[in-house]
């Protein structure tokens, strides 16, 4: 059985990368989520404050343009590039899972790439924050929308697609019914995702 390599975006809260890691798991291949990416990043020679701090920074922004201006640090796309490199080069080792990090953009030539989208309604998404992220604030729909903007904005300005478009993705779906279940899906999904290739 040939194996794709996966790519999972997901909205905040959602659980995306906890059933990426299961799946990844299950299914006995490499698991990379932005901890992963951001070490291979540094191991390239970009720094942990900067890798964080420059990927929430709208490139076309004033207060971005004045940022790198005074820490003479490269560029978000120069980031965006260093990032591209780590991703393209863990896909070419072979079948794996990748969180994130706009990796279905990136990899969207390969023929073996199956990319999937996971959301979830707000309040579960909210909820989650709340229990497995342990997030409290005055206002959590505020917070879950904000990272979910987040999100967008990175993806958007990087990509030609839209972020959250199921038609931009192989694959979309809800993970209100757990995470289990929603690894469950996705490994059988992505175990005949190549069986289909072609027809």
């Amino acid at each position: 059985m040939k194996l794709p390599v996966i790519t999972i975006s997901r909205e905040y809260g959602s659980g995306g990368r906890a059933i990426g890691e299961k799946v990844a798991r299950e299914l006995n291949i490499p698991f990379y989520d932005n901890d992963r990416i951001y070490e291979l990043a540094k191991e390239s020679g970009a720094s942990d404050v900067y890798v964080r701090k420059a990927e929430r920074m709208k490139a076309t922004s004033f207060l971005y343009g004045l940022y790198m201006n005074a820490t003479q640090q490269p560029t978000k796309d120069d980031l965006f590039e260093l990032q591209s490199k780590v991703i393209q080069k863990v896909a070419a080792e072979g079948p794996c899972v990748i969180v994130g990090r706009c990796a279905d953009y990136i990899l969207r030539d390969r023929d073996d790439l199956f990319s999937i989208f996971i959301h979830a309604p707000l309040d579960f998404r909210v909820e989650r924050a709340r229990t497995a992220y342990e997030v409290e604030t005055d206002n959590m729909e505020a917070h879950v929308k904000k990272k979910d903007k987040e999100r967008a904005n990175f993806y958007n300005h990087i990509s030609d697609k839209k972020w959250g478009d199921a038609n931009s993705f192989h694959f979309a779906m809800s993970s209100v019914y757990g995470i289990d279940f929603s690894a469950e899906v996705l490994k059988h999904a992505a175990e005949h995702f190549l069986d289909g290739q072609g027809e």
